[in-house]
C-alpha cells in the first residue's frame, strides 16, 4: 500500500507537472515571440524609412546611414541585436554580432516572401530571431532578440515542479504508510492471536475496540469462534480421557485372565492355545494404545507433569535405545550409534522416562515398517536462543534411520498425526500399531520445547530426526560427573 500511494503521487506529479510546465512555456514563449514580432516589424518600418530619406538626400553615405539606423533600433531594446541584408551586403550596428551567429537554417529561409521567426541557443545563450522581408528597399531586415530571462525562469519552474513532486511522492508514501498501519494494525493483532492460539494457547483472545465498530464486530465474533474451538477441544480430551479411563478397569480384567488362561495353555488344544495367544496380543495392543490415549489426553489438558533431569546426549541416548530395545518382542541387530565428539560438554534437560518412551516409539515404528533401525546419530544442531540459564545456548539432533521404504513426502507432516498410518499400515507390519506411537513422540518432544521431523536417510529409508534445546557446560563444571541414575 505504501508503494502504491509513492508510484500513485509520483505519476501524478509527472503529469501535472509535466502539463504545467508545457502550458507555461507555451504560453511565454508564445507572448514573446509575438513580442518580438511586432518590435522587428516596427523597426523594419523604420529603418526602411531612413534608408529612403538616405536615397533622396544622399548626404552622407549609405553604410552610415544603415548602421545609424540599426543602431537606433538596437537602443530601443537592450537585449536585441539588429542586422541588415541591403545590396547583398551585411549591415550590423555592432561588430560583436554578425551574420556568422545566425543559424544557416535561418539563413536559407531568409529568402521567402513571409516574415521569419526561429528559436534558436548559441554561445550567447537562448536567442529568437525575426526576419521581415523590406520590399520597397530590397533588403532583409533581421532582429534577433535575448531570452536568457525567460530561460531562467523556466528552469526555476522546472525545478519548483520536480522538488514539487518529488515532496508530493515523500508525502504520498508516507500517507499510504500510515494509512496501511491503521488499516492493517487490527488484522496483525488478529494475526498475533492465531499464531498464539495456534501454538496451543487457547486461552488468548483479541482486545475490545469499542471506538470502531467494525473491527468490535471481528473481535467478538473471533473471540467467539475461539471460545467454541476451546470448548469443543477441552469437550474431546475429557471424552477421550473418560473412556480411556472407563476401559482400563475391564481391560484389567481381561489381562489378568488372560495371565490365567496363559498358565493353563499348555491343557489347552493346538487351535485354542492359537486362538489364546491371537486373543493376548490384541489385549496388549489395546491396552498398550488406552495408555497412550491417556497419555496424550493429559497433554491435551494440560495436566502432564515432567520432571526433568541434566544429562549428557551421548549417555542418555544409548541407555533410551537399551531400555527401548528390551521392550521389543523382537530387537533385531543393534543399530549402530554415532556421538558427535563435539557434545561431550553439552547438557540436555529431559524427562528420562519420557524420552526412552519417544526413543522406544521410534525403535517400534523402525521396526515395524523400515525393517528395523540401522543407525541413530546424535549430533549438535544450530544455536538455540535460550541457554537454559547455564553456559551458551544451543541445540541437540538426534536422528533415527532404518532401512525401509521411507516415508513419502506428502505423508512426512502428517505422520505424527494421532491414527494415521499412511501408506505402510497396508503393507508388512499391519496392525501391530496403534497409530499413536509418532503422535505421542511428537507430543512428548513438544513438551521439552523441541520439535521433530521426517525426511529420507542418506542411503534410503526413513530419518526421524529430534531437537532438543540445550546448553554448554561452563569451564568449571565436571565434564565427567556421572549421569544421574537411571529409573
Amino acid at each position: 500500500m505504501t508503494v502504491t500511494f509513492a508510484l500513485g503521487a509520483l505519476i501524478l506529479s509527472v503529469l501535472m507537472g509535466t502539463i504545467s510546465y508545457l502550458t507555461t512555456r507555451h504560453f511565454l514563449v508564445g507572448e514573446r515571440e509575438t513580442t518580438s514580432i511586432n518590435l522587428a516589424f516596427k523597426n523594419a518600418a523604420q529603418v526602411q524609412e531612413d534608408i529612403v530619406l538616405h536615397q533622396q538626400n544622399k548626404t552622407k553615405p549609405i553604410k552610415t546611414t544603415i548602421v545609424s539606423a540599426l543602431s537606433t533600433a538596437d537602443s530601443g531594446t537592450a537585449t536585441a541585436h539588429s542586422l541588415l541584408r541591403y545590396g547583398g551586403a551585411w549591415y550590423v550596428a555592432t561588430l560583436s554580432y554578425d551574420e556568422n551567429a545566425l543559424p544557416p537554417s535561418l539563413l536559407r529561409a531568409l529568402g521567402t516572401d513571409a516574415a521569419t521567426t526561429q528559436t534558436f541557443v548559441n554561445a550567447t545563450g537562448a536567442q529568437i530571431a525575426v526576419g521581415v522581408q523590406i520590399h520597397p528597399i530590397h533588403a532583409v531586415y533581421v532582429e534577433v532578440f535575448t531570452i536568457s530571462d525567460l530561460a531562467h525562469t523556466l528552469r526555476v519552474l522546472l525545478l519548483a515542479l520536480v522538488s514539487a513532486g518529488l515532496v508530493t511522492t515523500v508525502f504520498g508514501a508516507a500517507l499510504g504508510r500510515w494509512a496501511s498501519g491503521r488499516s492493517l494494525s487490527p488484522l496483525t493483532g488478529v494475526s498475533r492471536v492465531a499464531v498464539a492460539i495456534a501454538g496451543g494457547e487457547l486461552g488468548t483472545r483479541l482486545a475490545a475496540a469499542p471506538a470502531d465498530p467494525d473491527l468490535a464486530a471481528l473481535t467478538t465474533s473471533f473471540n467467539r469462534m475461539v471460545d467454541q474451538l476451546q470448548e469443543r477441544i477441552e469437550r474431546e480430551a475429557r471424552f477421550t480421557s473418560d473412556v480411556s479411563h472407563e476401559l482400563r478397569s475391564p481391560l484389567t480384567t481381561l489381562a489378568a485372565s488372560l495371565e490365567v488362561l496363559e498358565h493353563q495353555s499348555a491343557e489347552l488344544a493346538p487351535s485354542s492355545r492359537r486362538a489364546l495367544e491371537l486373543l493376548a496380543a490384541d489385549v496388549r495392543r489395546f491396552q498398550r494404545m488406552v495408555g497412550d490415549l491417556l497419555e496424550i489426553s493429559r497433554s491435551d489438558t494440560g495436566s502432564a507433569d515432567v520432571s526433568l533431569e541434566e544429562v549428557r546426549p551421548g549417555e542418555l541416548v544409548r541407555r533410551a535405545i537399551a531400555a527401548a530395545r528390551r521392550s521389543l518382542p523382537d530387537p533385531g541387530a543393534e543399530p549402530a550409534i554415532w556421538v558427535d565428539p563435539e557434545l561431550e560438554r553439552v547438557r540436555l534437560s529431559v524427562d528420562k522416562r519420557r524420552f526412552e518412551r519417544v526413543m522406544t516409539n521410534l525403535m517400534e515404528n523402525a521396526a515395524h515398517y523400515g525393517g528395523g533401525a540401522t543407525s541413530v546419530r546424535v549430533d549438535r544442531g544450530p544455536a538455540s536462543g535460550d541457554g537454559g540459564g547455564t553456559g551458551a545456548g544451543t541445540s541437540v539432533r538426534i536422528s533415527v534411520e532404518d532401512r525401509g521404504p521411507g516415508v513419502p513426502e506428502v505423508e512426512r507432516a502428517r505422520v505424527f498425526e494421532r491414527f494415521y498410518r499412511g501408506h505402510a499400515a497396508f503393507q508388512r507390519g499391519a496392525g501391530t500399531g496403534t497409530g499413536l506411537g509418532l503422535a505421542l513422540v511428537a507430543e512428548h518432544v513438544r513438551l521439552h520445547g523441541g520439535r521433530v521431523w521426517a525426511d529420507e536417510a542418506e542411503g534410503g529409508g526413513a530419518r526421524f530426526t529430534i531437537e532438543l534445546p540445550g546448553h554448554v557446560a561452563d569451564e568449571d563444571e565436571d565434564a565427567t560427573a556421572p549421569m544421574a541414575r537411571w529409573p
